[in-house]
């Protein structure tokens, strides 16, 4: 009874075994089924995010393809609504008409930080000082740091969502600024940091985080007396942050609708969180 026992058993695991691998090749045969191409266009903070996502996605459906462009936030809602893009990526809140028009997919959060060189002595600067600077009433670190030296001020270009969210939070007009250089994305601002002592900047956060980790020569400065870092966005206690939002328009094909619920998913996480972006999950 015993040897019977045993051979019934080992068929019953064979039996298992294959159905496992039958259930196994079923799944893949789903995924490779899953095919074509997403454009996806907007927000440079977003971009280097997506471009991860994308490529983690595209090993899960080997027949996908997915093409990521930056260009701003305007330039992602432009897309979406002329159907020249599938995905938009915007990276701030989506204004009251354009919730009438587009579908959002709340990706992630992320705060927007004034940055400075890492030899520069300034260790925090009060919000009407960088309104100040930014107005072009201080021109001089002098009065702010004791060193006599012109101060460079770095300036987003128009159509960029960290341009908006930081003159909303300031309550300046964008003709009060007096920039030194416009720039487009937020590695532009980081790298001219990094090599001038006397600039200034303001950046995405996860960005900035990101890159002080990889030794580039910048540092963050507290707003209102909070650091400013994903651990304090996290917490909901930094005050100057956003959202960072997927846009789409009608309903999505199959593709798009695969790819924003793997990018929202919990899987998708621990990914976020590498790139300096706190995930909403």
């Amino acid at each position: 009874m015993k040897s019977c026992f045993f051979y019934m058993s080992i068929s019953m695991l064979l039996i298992s075994a294959c159905t496992t691998e039958q259930s196994s090749i079923e799944s893949n045969n789903v995924k490779s089924n899953l095919t074509g191409k997403l454009i996806i266009t907007g927000s440079s903070t977003i971009a280097p995010l997506v471009l991860e996502l994308a490529r983690k996605f595209e090993i899960k459906h080997p027949e996908s393809r997915i093409d990521v462009q930056t260009g701003g936030s305007s330039r992602g809602i432009a897309d979406v609504k002329n159907k020249v893009a599938d995905i938009g990526m915007v990276s701030r809140e989506l204004l009251d008409k354009e919730i009438k028009t587009f579908t959002g997919h709340l990706l992630a959060r992320d705060g927007i930080s004034i940055i400075v060189n890492n030899t520069n002595p300034t260790h925090e600067l009060e919000n009407q000082q960088i309104i100040d600077i930014y107005t072009g009433k201080i021109t001089n670190w002098h009065s702010l740091t004791g060193k006599d030296a012109e101060i460079t001020v770095i300036h987003k270009a128009e159509g960029r969502s960290t341009l908006d969210v930081f003159l909303q939070y300031f309550k300046i007009k964008n003709k009060q600024i007096k920039p030194d250089i416009i720039i487009g994305d937020n590695e532009q601002g980081i790298k001219l940091v990094a090599k001038n002592p006397d600039a200034i900047a303001y950046v995405s956060i996860g960005t900035a985080e990101y890159d002080i980790k990889q030794g580039v020569t910048i540092k963050t400065l507290p707003l209102n007396q909070i650091e400013a870092n994903t651990h304090t966005l996290a917490k909901g206690q930094f005050p100057l942050n956003r959202e960072l939002n997927f846009v789409t328009l009608g309903p999505l094909n199959q593709l798009a609708n695969h790819f924003i619920q793997f990018a929202v998913s919990t899987e998708a996480n621990s990914t976020i969180s590498e790139f300096g972006f706190v995930p909403i999950n």
